[in-house]
């Protein structure tokens, strides 16, 4: 079985307007750094109406102009949340069932065996999650996971996990919609192979810069040291 072709996120992404929401991670081409990214995209004025702040090492959430503040459910959370060696990256409130459950002596499997994908028919939006694990040797293991609906209805709920090992350059990427639509059209398949360059820097410049300029919002990119434990990080918020 030949193993699928990794591409950069750019080609992936460009000239499709609605991807979603999406989480990247995996090793630098260097072998030097762990790699995780986050990215939201709206269509709403409410879901456009967001920035992402960090909070200590977490990511948090907030609406741009508190005024113009819609429904907070579905896209006021904390998508990116630490705990002791684990860096947890999700498109909803389930990073806080992983990280309580963490907390509890249990497992990214098991908290997201408590969720399902996001109550907004008819999209019926999936929830992704992915979870980084340092091992305390100088390098790590990754976990993703979607969580979808089984049927046009949402009446039941299907739930796909997947566990990679580090490997030098290559990334995982997984979002919430194929494309555009009405209703929006679901991810499909496995996490995609991508490539992962050296810098954050390079990383966020291919994401933002093909990203649909009217319907993206904010990207957090974060190279972890695997040696050191320094960090390079590149946040971008289209409200300004």
């Amino acid at each position: 079985m030949s193993v699928v072709k990794a591409e950069k996120i750019g080609t992936l992404i460009k000239d499709n307007s609605y991807v979603g929401r999406g989480i990247v991670i995996g090793k630098s081409e260097d072998g030097k750094s762990a790699v995780f990214a986050y990215f939201i995209m709206g269509r709403s004025a409410n879901s456009r109406n967001r920035v992402f702040v960090e909070e200590g090492k977490d990511v948090i959430i907030h609406p741009f102009d508190a005024e113009k503040a819609g429904d907070p459910t579905l896209i006021i959370y904390a998508p990116i949340r630490y705990y002791e060696n684990n860096i947890i990256v999700t498109n909803g409130n389930q990073t806080d069932t992983i990280y309580d459950f963490l907390k509890k002596g249990e497992g990214f499997c098991t908290a997201l065996s408590t969720r399902e994908f996001e109550p907004d028919a008819p999209n019926f939006t999936p929830r992704i999650s992915g979870m980084i694990t340092f091992d305390g040797k100088g390098d790590f293991g990754y976990k993703m996971s979607i969580l979808k609906a089984a049927d046009d209805e949402g009446t039941a709920c299907n739930r796909f996990t997947y566990s990679y090992s580090a490997l030098k350059g290559i990334g995982h990427f997984i979002h919430t919609y194929k494309c555009d639509g009405n209703p929006i059209p679901t991810f499909e398949g496995e996490p995609e192979r991508v490539l992962l360059p050296n810098s954050a820097k390079e990383l966020a410049d291919d994401i933002w810069a093909n990203l649909n300029e009217e319907n993206k919002i904010s990207l957090y990119v974060k190279y972890v040291n695997l040696e050191d434990g320094s960090e390079e990080k590149i946040l971008i918020n289209k409200n300004k």
